[in-house]
């Protein structure tokens, strides 16, 4: 299997991939789940919410494209690039493209309100808490070359609480191939001085936040693991804002389309950037 994040390949081997583990089994164990979340830096959830809920999600976001957009005979839900972006179309999450409206929308609010979102995040931070406002919308189709770089989450909400926990939702299948989260194995134990060289040859050398676009070298240097899943409609990722991950890029018809939301204990005070809707230039 050829697989790249950002254009950068990467080898799939078990030298530098392995299966994530799942966690669904440990769901009605407060304490279990807690202790899981801590040693692996994630928890790996399938099927934890409806496959249709997510289903309906994904086939309201891209009925909102202009025709052509989708290929010739597939729906919404199906999510199928037609190849080619309509004319004309705003750039990705900025104002006037649909995912800048959708995130604002009640199809959106509707399905993030399920209790069993707010639930788990409040099971692991043992409080009650709060979903922040800038919950994210990610879409990548085939052959764009973009992708999420190797990151941690607090370099990006360090003006707040770090007891964070963050929620990955595919809206829609996810194989490998159309560009699932990877996570470092055990990287949350680790300190920013081991990673902190990699940020000298990362592609974005005015922004210090990226780690590395490179998932081979920040494995390799790190002596560590990319952790893997085919994610299916109904999964739910979880992890600690410590914990490096990343994405890979989408090689498949199929567009990856997928929510971020970030939970905060009620009483804590959040990252004032999180406390208005997303937008992709909004510098957060």
């Amino acid at each position: 299997m050829k697989l790249s994040s950002n254009a950068v390949p990467i080898t799939f081997s078990s030298e530098l991939f392995a299966p994530l583990r799942p966690s669904a089994d440990l769901v009605s164990d407060p304490a279990a789940l807690r202790e899981r979340l801590h040693e692996d830096g994630y928890l790996y959830l399938p099927g934890l919410l409806g496959r249709q809920d997510v289903l309906r999600l994904r086939g309201a976001y891209f009925a909102r494209f202009p025709p052509g957009y989708l290929a010739a005979g597939t729906g919404p839900e199906d999510g199928i690039f037609s190849g080619e972006a309509p004319a004309g179309l705003p750039g990705y999450g900025v104002a006037g493209h649909p995912a800048h409206s959708f995130v604002r929308g009640t199809a959106f609010a509707r399905f993030l309100a399920t209790p069993k979102l707010a639930g788990l995040a409040a099971t692991l931070l043992d409080a009650p808490v709060t979903m922040l406002p800038r919950r994210i919308l990610r879409h990548f189709h085939r052959d764009s070359g973009l992708a999420s770089r190797a990151h941690i989450d607090l370099d990006y909400m360090d003006e707040g609480s770090p007891r964070v926990v963050t929620q990955w939702i595919p809206v829609g299948d996810c194989p490998r191939e159309t560009g699932g989260l990877v996570y470092l194995e055990g990287s949350h134990r680790l300190g920013p001085e081991a990673y902190e060289p990699l940020r000298e040859s990362a592609d974005r050398p005015g922004d210090r936040r990226p780690i590395s676009h490179d998932l081979e070298l920040t494995a390799r240097i790190l002596g560590r693991r990319w952790l893997w899943a085919d994610f299916a409609a109904g999964d739910v990722m979880v992890h600690l804002p410590r914990i490096i991950h990343a994405s890979l890029d989408t090689t498949t018809d199929t567009m990856r389309l997928s929510a971020d939301v970030r939970f905060v204990r009620a009483d804590d005070t959040p990252d004032p950037r999180w406390l208005r809707p997303w937008a992709a230039d909004d510098g957060a």
